[in-house]
């Protein structure tokens, strides 16, 4: 299969990667819409015309974050719903609450380096349960929303930091494996990964495309447990730029009919063959592997199944 390059590169900005495209008459959804990347992703893609819904834990934090957006763009079409994506029980009442088809679900909702064990609602381990499990879940919920749009994309934000962590299958929750900050996130985002393999192994037949990326390093508000921000000055991205690949994958034509894949900086990743030192990028193979793709949607419709119980 031939890696895909595109004319768009690291610096390349939201903004320049959707010139041209019109989104009219296209519905988008947002998890985590209204603040970093999510919030640069959303302008942009309510600049080119989509019909934008804010998936957020706080609406009355989205809100004005809304109402400013509706007021300098000039589309009225933006909405913020409530769904705390950690919580499986927000997830149902969001997906309950959904008419009509869904062009693009970007699962973009994350948090980072939890310093301590924490679990959700259900008893996840939190970081798994919020960056990979409810928007698994999510994604399930809204399948027939999605295969209704005909050529309906899912894109799921994962990281560089899939780099410290396979998934875990035999202990997900940390129960005997110690648990350290960014090992977990680590497993979180390799699970996002994993999350489009899945679906296009599962969805192909329903015209459903889904890739995964990583956005690189921005500063936002991601970073509240880490200090900040570790990478070299030269390696970090503007929000324009890091919500730019987030932009190729959901609206440009340039991917239109692929699935299944890793991108950065614009650009498909490379395999690499042992975790980088330099900040340099590319994906590990386990986070994309068939295998462990059916084998995590399988543990996936698992848990949450028995997490309805």
């Amino acid at each position: 299969m031939q890696r895909l390059t595109t004319p768009f590169g690291f610096q390349s900005t939201a903004a320049e990667v959707a010139r041209g495209i019109d989104l009219s008459g296209k519905r988008i959804l947002i998890t985590g819409g209204a603040a970093g990347i999510g919030l640069e992703t959303a302008r942009v893609l309510a600049r080119a015309g989509a019909e934008i819904t804010l998936a957020v834990r706080r609406p009355e934090a989205g809100k004005p974050v809304a109402e400013e957006l509706r007021r300098a763009i000039g589309n009225s079409a933006i909405e913020v719903r409530q769904l705390d994506i950690s919580d499986l029980r927000s997830v149902r009442s969001f997906v309950s609450d959904w008419a009509g088809p869904l062009h693009v679900l970007i699962n973009n909702a994350g948090i980072m380096a939890v310093p301590e064990l924490e679990r959700s609602s259900q008893g996840f381990e939190l970081q798994f349960g919020t960056n990979y499990l409810g928007h698994f879940a999510l994604t399930l919920g809204l399948h027939r929303y999605l295969a209704a749009a005909n050529g309906a994309r899912v894109v799921s934000v994962s990281s560089s930091g899939h780099f410290f962590s396979p998934v875990i299958f035999d202990d997900l929750g940390f129960d005997f494996v110690p648990y350290t900050p960014i090992g977990a996130y680590g497993q979180s985002k390799s699970a996002a990964a994993l999350l489009s393999v899945g679906i296009t192994q599962q969805w192909s037949s329903d015209g459903i495309l889904s890739n995964a990326l990583n956005p690189g390093a921005i500063a936002t508000g991601l970073q509240k447990h880490t200090g900040g921000l570790k990478t070299p000055p030269e390696r970090r991205k503007t929000p324009e730029q890091g919500a730019a690949t987030t932009i190729l994958l959901a609206a440009s034509p340039l991917l239109d009919g692929i699935s299944g894949r890793y991108f950065e900086d614009c650009n498909e990743a490379e395999k690499v063959a042992r975790r980088p030192t330099d900040f340099t990028g590319g994906y590990a193979a386990y986070a994309l592997d068939p295998d462990n793709a059916a084998r995590l949607w399988d543990v996936s419709r698992r848990l949450i199944k028995e997490a309805s119980k």
